[in-house]
């Protein structure tokens, strides 16, 4: 067996990031908003010993013209909270991680939901920190423009301090129960949290006990400047998104770099970068299928793919000419950066560009289930990354090619476990449980 071994999670919201996958034959069209079928996707994952299930969320209807807005399998979606709480109790052992915006929720809310969701699904809990990119959302929580992109961020890092503090009101001892004196806990042990500062003031303590992690799995987003200070800071897993593996290293190692220079241990971090996985017989029959997904996406919806990715309307835009020169905006920088990176790297047009987006243009392993084992492995031994956060291209038959047949290969070489070895999502990553900071 390998030293190292792969960390897997699933990206479940949307079911698929493919714009084209709802329309692909076999595959379930309301996959997405079907609860008998995500139960199912989750107890295949848990199967497959998969880390966690992970479900983004969205606080607004995507930000996208009408012509394409209509042909989108991701206009609605479960409230991710509702639907963890649901799979807790159908699954035992499967992660469950949800995004939680730090700027249009409050501390306290996002503290006491993930606690409970710690509770009931026995420790398996994890928190996406979400800053909110799509615009939209602001008009939706009273606001007439959306905050500032590094405000957003001072407050997200506040937000963290004040959510773990309260996840800490309580020692984990602290419920004696004691039926004989009458004490239920002993007050002692009992700590007010009285957080004021810039952005926030939040008295506490937080009326839940201690969740069972201590905290729930802190996960971050996004590869941005402030995103990369943000995860090395406070993030225990990294989502993101780098398209190739010289990139996927550097990122590796910044934020890891940085981790060592705040005085965190950088085992202590997870980095799972998405990955889009179509699998065949051979590489030819695996590019076939992922032509003929990219085929279902019409142009109306790959336009404006491309403008959310540049946080810039492109529909504009000559289709047959190379990208123009793009204004900086409000939206994710990190993103709009790697689109025009793309564009200049492989000179494409407009066009060819749209379609790109339209379809998945992110990171892909697209072959047999030996190759991209050899490819995930390259990324595992040379530091690329600790493992991948799936995309499956179509549901159900993407998610049951992945289960079905790469995660087999991946155990046959050591790569993957073939059990679970703990009962928390914390035993699964391999991470620490924090200790109070009252302790």
């Amino acid at each position: 067996m390998t030293e190292k071994q792969l960390h897997l999670g699933a990206f479940m919201r949307p079911v698929s990031l493919h714009t084209g996958a709802w329309r692909y034959p076999g595959s379930y069209p309301d996959a997405n908003f079907n609860f008998g079928h995500i139960v199912s996707f989750a107890q295949k994952l848990e199967a497959a010993k998969f880390d966690a299930f992970f479900m983004a969320d969205h606080l607004a209807v995507l930000n996208m013209p009408d012509e394409a807005l209509k042909r989108s399998h991701t206009v609605t979606s479960f409230e991710p909270f509702t639907l963890l709480s649901a799979l807790a109790a159908l699954t035992s052992r499967i992660g469950l991680v949800a995004s939680a915006s730090t700027t249009f929720d409050e501390p306290y809310h996002v503290a006491r939901r993930f606690a409970s969701l710690d509770h009931i699904s026995g420790g398996r809990a994890g928190w996406n920190i979400v800053t909110t990119a799509n615009p939209d959302a602001a008009l939706n929580f009273g606001l007439e423009e959306h905050v500032a992109h590094g405000e957003r961020y001072e407050r997200a890092r506040e937000f963290y301090d004040v959510v773990t503090g309260l996840w800490d009101s309580f020692e984990d001892d602290a419920f004696i129960r004691d039926v004989k004196s009458g004490e239920y806990f002993d007050l002692a042990k009992m700590h007010v949290l009285n957080h004021k500062g810039p952005e926030l003031s939040v008295r506490g303590p937080l009326n839940i006990a201690r969740p069972p992690q201590g905290w729930p799995v802190i996960v971050q987003a996004g590869q941005s400047e402030p995103g990369r200070q943000l995860a090395a800071e406070t993030a225990e897993v990294v989502f993101c998104a780098p398209r190739d593996l010289a990139t996927g290293q550097a990122l590796y190692a910044d934020i890891k770099g940085r981790m060592a220079t705040l005085g965190r241990d950088p085992g202590h971090l997870k980095i799972l970068p998405a990955a889009f996985v179509v699998i065949a017989d051979t590489i030819e029959e695996a590019k076939a299928k992922r032509a003929d997904l990219d085929s279902l996406v019409h142009y109306d919806s790959a336009i404006a793919s491309l403008s959310i990715a540049l946080g810039h309307d492109a529909s504009k835009f000559d289709p047959d000419q190379p990208l123009p020169d793009v204004p900086e905006t409000n939206a994710s920088k990190s993103g709009r950066e790697q689109v025009i990176r793309l564009a200049r790297q492989e000179q494409l047009t407009v066009r060819q560009l749209a379609q790109r987006y339209g379809g998945y243009s992110g990171l892909a392993f697209v072959g047999t289930p030996a190759t991209i084992a050899d490819e995930m492995a390259e990324w595992l031994q040379s530091r690329g990354s600790d493992g991948f956060n799936v995309v499956f291209p179509y549901l159900p038959q993407g998610l049951d090619d992945v289960v079905d047949r790469l995660v087999p290969e991946l155990q046959r070489r050591g790569l993957f476990r073939s059990e679970y070895e703990g009962a928390t999502l914390r035993d699964h990553l391999g991470l620490p449980r924090p200790k109070s900071r009252y302790l």
